[in-house]
């Protein structure tokens, strides 16, 4: 099986400077580690909310061979929250369905879902996705609602997320069914290992 180099970022001026201890990074490892069966290699970065220093990492990771690259934080309409622009900065195309479906997961619970400015966004063959900063709305978003019966209700972003990379050139994703189905056209899917 493939190895998936996987790039998180996360970004936060308190996280950035030692003054708060960021959990949005070891969480989002902890989720993929538990969805993903390759075998994973991650970078992990904390940088504060400053739009040249987040599209550095952001270009280093997905040119330094990172498969897919997770952000956390600075999605907001605050001054400072600019993880949006800096991701558009280093765009080779969008792929605005994913924001899309991030709100409407996050409309769920709170009406201020629509203050999000996630995006996502192809560079090389690199996918860049803007999660939210904190450890269980980045659960909901990846993975998505489950009714009392644990039968899926809105599909997280990570349902698509493999057959995205698959289509852009990267390795094939070998998700864990109870954690997230990812979804691939027949034609697209290959026999799991033994």
């Amino acid at each position: 099986m493939d190895a998936l180099h996987l790039g998180l970022l996360s970004i936060s001026d308190r996280a950035a400077s030692g003054t708060y201890e960021d959990k949005g990074l070891p969480a989002l490892q902890q989720w993929l580690e538990r969805a993903l069966r390759n075998p994973l290699r991650f970078t992990t970065e904390v940088v504060p909310d400053e739009r040249p220093t987040i599209a550095h990492a952001l270009r280093t990771m997905a040119d330094g061979g990172c498969h897919l690259v997770l952000t956390t934080g600075g999605t907001g309409p605050a001054p400072r929250d600019v993880t949006p622009e800096a991701t558009m900065d280093v765009a080779d195309r969008v792929m605005p369905g994913f924001g899309e479906q991030m709100r409407q997961i996050s409309l769920q619970f709170v009406p201020t879902a629509i203050l999000s400015r996630q995006v996502a966004v192809i560079r090389g063959s690199c996918l860049i996705v803007n999660l939210p900063g904190q450890p269980k709305s980045i659960a909901e978003t990846l993975e998505g609602l489950r009714n009392d019966q644990g039968k899926v209700t809105v599909p997280g972003i990570f349902t698509a997320i493999p057959y995205c990379v698959d289509l852009i050139g990267g390795p094939y994703m070998e998700t864990d069914p109870l954690v997230c189905d990812a979804f691939r056209p027949k034609s697209a899917r290959r026999a799991s290992p033994a």
